[in-house]
């Protein structure tokens, strides 16, 4: 295994602060990594999946603390904003975990049609019964990158993992 490859296994144990059972690499915010000259320095670059992430600071840090950990000595981290990040970024494997952790995850993006100021919502599946009769309470959920959603056959809520 070269070094990028094992920085980037690295990074699949750094988990997100807001949704715990998602690494860095499951939400695809890494944009690339870069094994640097001398040895023991890396570049990571990452992008946050909102501009004002409150998440990015403790996820940065925590970057940084796992490559410590492994013996890296110089460690760039710069924030891209530019492609803004998207849902299609994530991996299959983490929207799999976001269901199975109660969380709706995102559909797949229609772009450019998926902006639809006045039609019919997305229908959300609801993570706990799979039922697609599920109205949105609010836009925004316990984080402003999910909105909420109740169940109307089980009667839960449940947070949805917003598209974008």
């Amino acid at each position: 295994m070269n070094e990028t490859e094992e920085i980037w296994n690295l990074l699949e144990t750094v988990h997100d602060p807001e949704v715990p059972v998602l690494t860095v690499h499951d939400l695809g915010i890494v944009r690339s990594v870069k094994p640097l000259i001398p040895l023991q320095s890396v570049e990571i670059t990452v992008t946050p999946t909102y501009s004002g992430c409150p998440a990015m600071d403790v996820i940065r840090m925590n970057i940084r603390m796992a490559l410590l950990q492994r013996g890296y000595k110089d460690i760039q981290i710069k924030t891209v904003l530019s492609p803004a990040w998207t849902t299609d970024w994530m991996t299959e494997k983490g929207k799999q975990k976001l269901k199975a952790y109660g969380i709706a995850p995102p559909g797949k993006r229609n772009w450019p049609n998926d902006i639809n100021l006045f039609g019919e919502r997305e229908k959300v599946q609801c993570p706990l019964c799979n039922s697609y009769n599920t109205t949105m309470i609010s836009e925004f959920g316990s984080t402003s990158c999910k909105s909420l959603y109740r169940c109307n056959d089980c009667g839960e809520p449940f947070d949805h993992f917003k598209c974008h």
